[in-house]
């Protein structure tokens, strides 16, 4: 946190700046950055990044960046646009700043900034996992036996509810894992046949949403902040329609998600709001475009990861982990349900930790789908909810075995 003395001497080490370092480059460049903070204590100037970016967002903070000047060290949102473009952010931010009690930004011409820890981005506040771990110690052969067994052991579970009516014949169901740790796929089930999205899709209208605050176009503040975590925590339906709106509609979040990103979102189709009643049935998407969603997201490979992996981990619905017997307490979890009369499904990141202390983090992925609404939806639902709970312990019991742990 910055200190009083800090806050205090903002101003003064601002106006140096203005005073001592833009005359040196106002004439020979026509760039602007936004500036938030002069000092000589460059730790101070490193927690006040981190403050800025808890309030101007993911967007936003993976521009800022600590830079040095002679025997000061300056907080700046590396920008290099026109003035006027600079002005306007400065101003907005300015807005949310100190609606937070934080400091004005300001405009600063664009000069070759001295970068501190340019590679080092700001942390939003939010709860990171672990990294990933180096492989097992089973051997090749031992490690694609698992894979192979326990691929075989989710197929067959799903043929045995069919054959015992658990799951009808018009039925379809679709999954997939994928292993972070060694990065294979573990379970592929109808991974490209669409199904549809039903609130599955929300954490991709957020990464929309997110690239038009990378390009300066929306601003990730307490409202939108509000909005994305009903969204996402609560499945909040007004809220994804105020989402999408900002963004463009439905067809504008499809076409932003595949002009930036078309190797992750291929069979996505997004084509309507929500309605009031909540039967979203037009939406469609593939299982294999959340598993390489949660792939990307884990990565950092799509705007605002950071935020909406603290979004999916905010305390909420699942069927991945709540009720999987099998799976440890205390296992973080990363996911968003989708369910509707005719579709039950959940998609998300499991990060267990083994009994030597590192940590194994995997994705599920799993869908049923009826090609009409359920005569019962409260009986229907929480059954197939059931069905995926149990698969997800299968799985549970497969990643321990492919890591010996």
């Amino acid at each position: 946190m910055c200190s009083p003395m800090m806050r205090f001497s903002f101003y003064p080490f601002l106006a140096l700046l203005s005073l001592a370092f833009i005359p040196q480059v106002a004439f020979s460049s026509a760039h602007f950055d936004v500036s938030y903070l002069w000092h000589r204590d460059v730790a101070g100037v490193r927690d006040y990044r981190d403050r800025i970016a808890s309030v101007l967002g993911p967007g936003v903070a993976k521009g800022l960046k600590v830079v040095s000047r002679g025997n000061l060290y300056g907080l700046i949102y590396l920008r290099r646009g026109d003035n006027a473009g600079a002005a306007r952010v400065a101003k907005t931010h300015t807005r949310l700043l100190q609606s937070r009690g934080l400091e004005a930004a300001a405009v600063v011409a664009s000069t070759n900034w001295a970068f501190i820890d340019d590679e080092a981005p700001a942390r939003v506040a939010m709860l990171t996992p672990a990294a990933p771990v180096e492989r097992s110690s089973l051997t090749t052969s031992e490690r694609a036996r698992e894979v192979l067994h326990l691929g075989a052991a989710v197929e067959s579970y799903i043929k045995q509810l069919r054959a015992t009516g658990m799951i009808e014949p018009d039925e379809r169901t679709g999954w997939s894992v994928y292993d972070f740790t060694t990065g294979e796929k573990l379970v592929t089930i109808n991974e490209d046949e669409q199904f549809q999205a039903a609130s599955l899709v929300k954490p991709f209208i957020a990464a929309a949403f997110f690239q038009k605050v990378e390009q300066d176009e929306l601003i990730y503040g307490p409202r939108s902040r509000r909005h994305m975590e009903r969204m996402i925590q609560h499945s909040n339906n007004a809220s994804t329609n105020w989402v999408m709106r900002q963004v463009g509609g439905p067809q504008a979040v499809e076409k932003i998600l595949k002009d930036h990103y078309p190797g992750v979102f291929k069979d996505a189709r997004l084509v309507e709001y929500i309605p009031a009643n909540g039967r979203t049935y037009r939406n469609k998407a593939s299982v294999h475009d959340y598993s390489r969603f949660l792939y990307a997201l884990w990565n950092e490979g799509v705007p605002g990861a950071r935020e909406i992996k603290r979004l999916m981990a905010l305390p909420g619905s699942d069927r991945i982990y709540t009720g999987a017997k099998s799976i440890p307490k205390g296992t973080m979890v990363y996911n968003k349900t989708g369910s509707t009369a005719q579709l039950c499904g959940d998609m998300g990141i499991l990060n267990i930790k083994g009994r030597d202390g590192k940590y194994y983090p995997y994705t599920v992925v799993g869908i049923i789908e009826k090609p009409g609404g359920a005569a019962n939806y409260t009986r229907w639902i929480r059954s197939r909810s059931e069905v995926i709970r149990s698969v997800s312990s299968i799985v549970y019991e497969g990643i321990v075995k492919h890591h010996d742990i």
